[in-house]
């Protein structure tokens, strides 16, 4: 099998390079072995695996859960409940952060109904309401 270079692996997986090398840090891909000159060679299933953390991200998992997906596909032990009960937790992690955006959405909707958007920012009652928030006299 011919050893691919970052740039080969990068662009097939259509991803950057630093993205590549982040991976490796962050421990979701294995180092590479490297050339005598020290360039890394990688082999195409690492193509596969940077396609697979990149639709895990798509469905807002963090990096830190989607190592965890890939040690569970490697461990025997491991079974499709264990992957079922991550899937499960992402899906309440993601209703709780749609609640929270819609009280966000909420909160600045009625602000901004307060504001005729007319004249200058010394009194503007969106600017007014946040630093009142934030200086704890809320």
């Amino acid at each position: 099998m011919r050893a691919l270079t970052i740039g080969q692996v990068a662009r097939s997986a259509g991803v950057g390079v630093e993205t590549v090398r982040f991976y490796e840090r962050e421990g979701l891909l294995e180092e590479p072995e490297r050339r005598a000159s020290g360039y890394r060679q990688y082999d195409k299933a690492v193509i596969a695996r940077l396609g697979f953390i990149r639709r895990a991200k798509e469905l807002g998992f963090t990096l830190k859960e989607i190592g965890e997906l890939l040690s569970l596909r490697l461990d025997p032990a491991a079974s499709r409940a264990d992957v079922k009960r991550r899937a499960e937790a992402k899906i309440a992690d993601i209703d709780q952060r749609i609640r929270s955006l819609k009280r966000m959405r909420k909160a600045l909707a009625k602000l901004t109904a307060t504001c005729s958007g007319h004249g200058t920012t010394s009194d503007c009652p969106i600017l007014e309401a946040i630093d009142h928030k934030e200086n704890g006299n809320a």
